[in-house]
């Protein structure tokens, strides 16, 4: 069965080993799987807790934790012209590919829907090529107007 739910500091581990298989399997990495684990287990725990400007969805089938969605709301500074006084932050939306069908956007649908009851103005993210057409279905374009320097 599936079910959505908010994460908790217990998930961490099951959460890191998802982003390993999102991200580390994609690309050549120059840290080992166990490296990278012993490192993103901790800093996810520590995201996970109470207080944390992370919220962290996830999807278990079966009980068992197979998709995430991380979303961080940002403060803006005060505006004049009406706009609205935070951002929200997309990241790492991951279902692992047996589960995957109409969650990815469930879990979106769950942090688009926080975001706006925290009174984002806008959601932000860098979609992956194949999850563009996901985030197009949900009123996602792109915007051409963000610099970036790569520290």
């Amino acid at each position: 069965m599936i079910a959505i739910r908010s994460a908790t500091a217990a998930d961490a581990e099951a959460l890191a080993a998802l982003r390993w298989e999102f991200r580390g399997r994609r690309d050549p990495t120059p840290e080992s799987e166990s490296d990278f684990l012993a490192r993103c287990v901790p800093w996810m725990r520590s995201r996970l807790e109470a207080g944390s400007v992370w919220r962290v969805w996830v999807v278990e089938d079966d009980r068992r934790v197979v998709g995430q969605i991380w979303l961080q709301i940002f403060e803006k500074l005060p505006n004049p012209n009406g706009e609205g006084q935070c951002h929200g932050y997309v990241s790492n939306l991951y279902v692992q590919p047996a589960s995957r069908g109409s969650v990815g956007g469930q879990l979106l649908d769950a942090a688009l829907n926080y975001a706006k009851a925290q009174g984002a103005d806008r959601v932000l993210l860098w979609p992956s090529p194949r999850s563009v057409t996901l985030y197009e279905r949900r009123g996602f374009t792109r915007q051409s107007e963000v610099f970036e320097l790569k520290l």
